[in-house]
């Protein structure tokens, strides 16, 4: 794909973080938005600043979760801006919580959006998608679809997930109009830790949400902007994997020297960080 002009975009997680970013992006460069988030609020912000750059924007307050309500966007997508071109799954939330102690209203609750919400949007996007002449599917995963850390096991779980399903999917439409990309972020300064589900650190503490929102962003060298303009380069360049930031370049390498070999230094680190939230 060479440009966004008139191409449709979807995107989920529209209204905050890389979600906001990637959607004035690609008003910017001339693109149709269909932009979906649960928050309404601050998804009609990202829509007037879009329009603002001169987007046609249809937004749409849903859960990615809610199966039948993506399906009926996808028809209201294809009524009103004529089917899509490219589907961004950006949507996701976080949750700390040790695999012990963790609830299963919890765990459901973030595979539903962070897993579901990715399978959700391939499969009622993906008729229209093929019957472009070229078209773009991104489905965000994580450096944590890399490597495990402790208390995220269901982040990790829904983000391996994420990486498997990409993945397979990238390999069955290899043959199509369709290119598939899997992008990877390392820390992006965005709220996903205030907007999560945060009670217990690797020493089995309460967590202070605050300060660990305000350690992550201290630490999150990557701006949403930065993190955006990586997804579009990588959908025009039809690249087929996208780890952002440097810090999740040394994850990368990690997980491929030491695959059966990285924990005590992935805890150590989790435990450093752990003892500074709690500071």
């Amino acid at each position: 794909m060479k440009t966004l002009k008139g191409k449709t975009v979807v995107i989920t997680g529209a209204a905050s973080g890389i979600g906001r970013a990637l959607s004035l992006d690609c008003a910017s460069r001339g693109a149709k938005l269909a932009l979906a988030d649960v928050d309404e609020a601050c998804l009609q912000s990202t829509a007037s600043e879009a329009r603002a750059r001169g987007a046609d924007v249809v937004e749409t307050q849903l859960d990615v979760a809610d199966r039948a309500a993506i399906y009926l966007w996808a028809a209201d997508v294809e009524k009103r801006l004529g089917g899509a071109d490219v589907l961004i799954n950006n949507a996701g939330v976080s949750l700390s919580h040790s695999i012990e102690k963790m609830s299963d209203e919890d765990f459901e609750w973030l595979f539903n959006i962070n897993f579901w919400g990715v399978v959700n949007g391939c499969k009622a996007f993906l008729p229209q998608l093929r019957a472009r002449p070229e078209a773009h599917v991104v489905n965000l995963s994580s450096v944590y679809g890399l490597i495990a850390v402790p208390t995220q096991a269901a982040y990790n779980a829904s983000k391996f997930a994420v990486r498997g399903y990409t993945e397979a999917l990238r390999q069955e439409l290899s043959e199509t109009n369709v290119r598939v990309t899997c992008v990877h972020p390392g820390g992006i300064k965005t709220d996903i830790v205030r907007r999560g589900r945060h009670y217990e650190d690797i020493a089995g503490g309460a967590t202070d949400v605050e300060r660990s929102a305000a350690n992550f962003e201290r630490a999150a060298r990557t701006s949403p902007e930065a993190a955006a303009g990586a997804i579009v380069r990588a959908i025009l360049r039809n690249q087929p994997r996208l780890l952002i930031g440097a810090d999740a370049r040394v994850i990368d390498v990690l997980a491929r020297l030491l695959p059966a070999s990285y924990d005590p230094v992935v805890t150590f680190i989790a435990r450093l960080g752990a003892r500074a939230a709690s500071r």
